[in-house]
């Protein structure tokens, strides 16, 4: 017997080409985000009897968005450029899988805190015919999964 249309949506995989991110009131396009990453670090404790292991603090939170540079300008470098000594304005994003039509958000990644640590420019070739993608990396306190 088949499986009926609901029960496909209910149990197979997210595909993950159909994404938003948003920066607060903004919705920004980009071709990829990686580095959603839930993690603890883990301490050895040794004593007479052997090893044991414990899980410690949460781990770093770093992530990296790449998107299409585009002749306007890039609002990332003008976060980049607005930092300076222990001055940064951090911002919490979010980055949603959606369904088919994108209205609705199938699961949410909320980034807490993140800041900018690296804007990277795209590999310039005069013989290639590729888009220019740029590159962001961010550095943030923490990530919350929320599946809706």
């Amino acid at each position: 017997m088949a499986d009926s249309a609901q029960t496909i949506a209910d149990t197979y995989p997210i595909p993950v080409y159909r994404f938003i991110v948003d920066f607060g009131e903004e919705s920004i396009p980009f071709t990829e985000v990686s580095g959603l990453d839930v993690g603890v670090e883990t301490i050895t404790y040794k004593d007479g009897k052997g090893k044991k292991h414990m899980p410690g603090q949460p781990t770093d939170v770093n992530i990296t968005m790449k998107r299409g540079l585009v002749r306007k300008g890039s609002q990332f470098y003008d976060w980049i450029a607005s930092i300076s000594l222990n001055m940064v304005d951090k911002r919490d994003l979010s980055v949603s899988l959606t369904d088919e039509t994108g209205d609705t958000l199938l699961v949410t990644w909320n980034i807490i805190n993140a800041f900018p640590k690296k804007l990277t420019a795209p590999s310039i070739n005069g013989g290639s015919n590729e888009a220019s993608v740029e590159s962001l990396e961010l550095m943030a306190d923490d990530v919350k999964v929320v599946f809706h």
